[in-house]
């Protein structure tokens, strides 16, 4: 899938830059998802939250514990919205 991660570079507080593998890159902060949801509880803290990886697409945390789906990494970061019907999968820009 073209958006998958392939690389990811810590930037500051929740921000990270991410390149996709259909080349095109974005900076995607994280805050409202890591301060407000349960399940990142643990990511509230900055040296756990730069403990990234980039795991099958993904950025993942916690040997794969925690993760966040790849769509909507590349849809905060480009701000393109996926569309996903029966054909090929395809992007609309907003």
């Amino acid at each position: 899938m073209y958006f998958n991660v392939v690389e990811a570079l810590y930037i500051e507080e929740y921000k990270i830059n991410l390149k996709f593998e259909n080349g095109k890159t974005g900076v995607v902060n994280l805050a409202e998802y890591i301060l407000q949801g349960e399940i990142f509880q643990p990511l509230q803290s900055l040296e756990n939250f730069k403990n990234f990886t980039v795991t099958y697409g993904t950025l993942t945390w916690n040997n794969g514990e925690i993760d966040i789906a790849p769509e909507t990494l590349y849809e905060k970061a480009t701000a393109e919205k996926i569309i996903f019907d029966e054909a090929p999968q395809k992007v609309a820009t907003l």
